[in-house]
């Protein structure tokens, strides 16, 4: 009785590290989704068992990535900086779509989001993307970090005091003279372009995440090939003064905006699915997990093992 007793006031334990999470993986070990128990039985159990294992589902939501094994407690010990960088994320991007899109009569290629790109995009992004890292998730954390590295680029660029669009100015002309030259629109595009390449390869990993992660990556691919191919547009109408290459250049920028749109509103949805699922709401969002859909070349290879 003694022993039960100490048992039943022990602090509860969430041990997401275990790779496997049905109850024959371990003696005290439960599933937090059986529903073969009734709720006095659950209670007990929680209470007493030596770790509580979540679903690959419920893991990826949380983790944007597949279950996977670590060393160490870490992510009993500390909260999970995956919606960090999210909202980091979303709160330029959101913006900058609406911007591009040219809502309320607004322009300027997002000039006036500076300080969000630095602290929203930068900061946040740069921390969540450590903190991935800490916690051992390869791909949101390169993800999150090359992201974060992104949006202070960007916000170095549109920076007077960076001198980007400045050093491209003809001799003689006025720093302010410097904006929108060939030189500088026709050598930025480049940039986007490969953000566009490297949003391509993050799209083919995030087979393994969910549906959601896919429509983002999948948004951003033509999202930054429109972006460079308005830049590029641009540096032809400064440098041959034909207007049709300005409104070409135009209408990419809006359908820029128009993807990053749908990205951002796949962004918000699996952003309030995690924070639903870190405060245990009584209803979740589904994310369309692909996870345990696509199986990884060790369960395979375990698989494989196995049957011989």
């Amino acid at each position: 009785m003694a022993a039960t007793a100490h048992d039943a006031q022990a602090p509860l334990e969430k041990d997401f590290s275990n790779n496997g999470y049905t109850n024959g993986h371990g003696q005290n070990s439960y599933h937090l989704n059986d529903t073969n128990m009734d709720n006095d039985t659950a209670l007990k159990r929680i209470r007493t068992a030596g770790s509580i294992s979540i679903s690959p589902e419920l893991f990826e939501k949380i983790y944007l990535s597949p279950q996977n094994q670590v060393k160490g407690d870490l992510r009993k010990t500390f909260g999970n900086p995956t919606p960090v960088a999210l909202c980091g994320f979303l709160l330029c991007l959101s913006p900058l779509c609406c911007i591009l899109m040219g809502w309320r009569g607004a322009g300027g290629n997002g000039a006036s989001g500076i300080g969000s790109y630095f602290f929203f995009g930068g900061v946040l992004m740069m921390v969540g993307g450590f903190l991935e890292f800490i916690l051992g998730n390869t791909f949101p954390f390169v993800v999150f970090m090359s992201f974060g590295a992104f949006w202070l680029t960007f916000a170095s660029t549109l920076q007077p005091f960076y001198y980007a669009y400045a050093s491209y100015a003809p001799a003689g002309e006025p720093e302010a003279a410097g904006i929108s030259t060939v030189g500088f629109t026709a050598s930025f595009a480049f940039f986007l372009l490969f953000m566009g390449v490297l949003c391509f390869v993050y799209l083919i990993c995030s087979l393994r995440t969910n549906v959601v992660f896919v429509v983002i990556f999948f948004t951003l691919v033509p999202a930054f090939g429109l972006l460079a191919g308005a830049y590029w547009q641009n540096a032809l109408a400064i440098g041959t003064g034909d207007l049709s290459h300005a409104e070409t250049a135009h209408r990419c920028q809006v359908a820029a905006g128009a993807f990053t749109f749908v990205t951002s509103m796949a962004g918000w949805w699996i952003f309030l699915a995690i924070m639903l699922a870190a405060l245990d709401f009584p209803f979740q969002l589904p994310v369309g997990d692909l996870s345990t859909m696509i199986k990884g070349a060790s369960e395979k290879r375990k698989a494989k093992e196995n049957m011989v």
